[in-house]
């Protein structure tokens, strides 16, 4: 079964139960008021850390560089969003992980890192430190990686 299936069945129960227990300790009103807050904070975590993940991606435009890790930055942005603004603890807390910078980026990297493959110009390109069958192949990762291949041409005369 995938797992975002999984994710999608278990998530709402382990959200339920998690809220009938806090609930049960805390009671309704801190309850509520705690699940506010956090849709708050992420509102503002949200808006800061776009706004500084925004500038950071100009500024490596404005030199010449692709902004590729803020764009991943950007999306576990999103994520965490989405993932405050839904009511509940756990996904506040996985919220909170796409949101504050020193874990996001350490995500993002984490998730670069399990790339298999990537596009260049349209094409998509195996990466090279992962064998045929999944498992990766020991490559020092350089910024003089060079994607090497052939070509014919073929004319229609």
């Amino acid at each position: 079964m995938p797992i975002v299936l999984v994710l999608f069945i278990a998530m709402p129960i382990i959200e339920i139960a998690v809220l009938i227990k806090v609930g049960g300790a805390l009671g309704l009103l801190p309850t509520l008021a705690i699940i506010i807050a956090t849709a708050l904070l992420g509102t503002f975590l949200l808006r800061q850390q776009g706004l500084s993940t925004l500038n950071k991606a100009r500024n490596r435009l404005a030199s010449g560089q692709l902004p590729a890790e803020q764009m991943m930055e950007g999306m576990l942005l999103v994520v965490g969003g989405v993932l405050l603004l839904t009511p509940g603890f756990v996904t506040d807390a996985f919220g909170l992980f796409c949101l504050f910078p020193l874990t996001r980026q350490w995500l993002a990297r984490r998730i670069a890192a399990r790339s298999v493959a990537f596009a260049v110009g349209g094409a998509t390109v195996v990466d090279p430190r992962r064998a045929a069958d999944g498992t990766s192949t020991p490559h020092k990762q350089s910024r003089s990686d060079v994607i090497e291949g052939s070509y014919q041409r073929h004319d229609d005369d």
